[in-house]
């Protein structure tokens, strides 16, 4: 008879930081399952001409085997296409800049995790993300990973408690070159020497070119409008507002004689707003879709921090919620290039209280106004 509780479903994808997680956890004991999803194809993740399967499920096949585990492929391509890279393309199509692997790891991966752990009999799932767990006041709390370079709580704040109390982080209190000397240690030297995954798994090219494909009458749709300034006033012509994120400098192809950077995105008049670095900078903040593990100690947290991108620093700052659910976050220093469709995530000091997606910042200074005295 299985005995669920010793074991564990890892997510395999062929690379460094599983391979050593699945080794890791067999040290302690456990009895690792491994999968590895199928999620999307493209030309780079196939070495040999003619191979069926991309690499990274060849890798994972072949150190299961060397392992002895029990390993199984989840072919959720078609499932993938329709959740997280329509969920890309629309966010895009809306003027937004997405946050595909904060979508992938609550909406897919984890989802899929831990449906194969109970079709296995695993009590447990566990991943090779960079971050720890903590439990507090009954509930169970993201912490950021012991190295700081690679930490990856900030993709993980929209899992829910359910998951997380399944969830298994066994790189979170090691660096990277520790994993790396672990797994060379214990006689996979050449894993050890592997290359880092790309940061979004389904684009090897520009976003730009990504959107075309997929979305071929993306110009149709939308058509080339009018770089304008604050003031509304135009200044040349742009491609479509679907190819510009807020802070973008580069690729304008437009001579202000000065730098400018993209500050604003008008989907319904197809604008896009510049200007210069200083225009970037903002005291206040709109977050919604918020998700916390307790909203009350998020709005009452005397030390709170947000992480407004990946590998940006943590700003401190203070946050009340409105009426209609909506964040509104208080900077203790200007933030810079706030772009809506990203992540705002919310610590205090190393632990993941919540976090939300950045908003459109319409009526931003009205709002900030009407509820200054709000703040401590």
């Amino acid at each position: 008879m299985l005995d669920k509780e010793k074991r564990v479903l890892v997510g395999m994808s062929g690379g460094i930081d599983s391979s050593a997680s699945c080794i890791m956890l067999q040290e302690k004991g456990f009895e690792v399952v491994g999968v590895t999803m199928r999620t999307w194809d493209i030309p780079s993740h196939f070495s040999i001409p003619g191979q069926e399967q991309p690499d990274e499920i060849v890798e994972a096949q072949a150190l299961a085997a060397r392992l002895g585990i029990e390993h199984h492929v989840a072919d959720v391509r078609k499932e993938f296409r329709q959740v997280i890279v329509q969920y890309f393309i629309d966010e895009y199509m809306r003027g937004r800049t997405p946050n595909p692997c904060v979508m992938c790891n609550p909406l897919f991966k984890e989802r899929i995790l831990c449906e194969w752990a109970d079709r296995t009999g695993c009590a447990h799932i566990a991943t090779g993300h960079y971050c720890r767990l903590e439990e507090r006041n009954g509930l169970r709390y993201i912490v950021t990973g012991d190295d700081p370079t690679k930490d990856q709580s900030y993709f993980l704040w929209k899992l829910p408690q359910d998951i997380l109390r399944r969830m298994m982080f066994p790189l979170g209190g090691m660096t990277k070159m520790q994993v790396r000397e672990y797994l060379a240690s214990k006689g996979f030297e050449a894993k050890a020497r592997g290359g880092e995954s790309m940061e979004i798994c389904f684009i090897d090219k520009d976003y730009r070119d990504f959107l075309k494909e997929h979305c071929p009458d993306i110009d149709e749709r939308i058509g080339p409008g009018w770089f304008v300034d604050e003031k509304g006033l135009k200044l040349g012509q742009h491609k479509g507002f679907a190819y510009y994120t807020i802070g973008q400098r580069k690729g304008l192809e437009i001579a202000l004689g000065k730098p400018a950077y993209v500050l604003k995105i008008n989907p319904a008049k197809n604008t896009v707003m510049l200007g210069d670095a200083e225009q970037l900078k903002t005291e206040y903040m709109l977050v919604e879709d918020v998700n916390a593990a307790d909203i009350g100690e998020l709005l009452s947290c005397p030390t709170l921090s947000v992480r407004i991108r990946y590998r940006s620093r943590p700003i401190p700052c203070q946050v009340i919620q409105l009426e209609n659910g909506q964040l509104l976050v208080k900077f203790a220093e200007k933030a810079s290039a706030i772009a809506p469709g990203q992540s705002a995530v919310f610590y205090d000091n190393n632990r993941v209280l919540g976090g939300g997606f950045i908003a459109f910042q319409q009526c931003l200074k009205k709002i900030a106004a009407e509820n200054e005295e709000k703040f401590r």
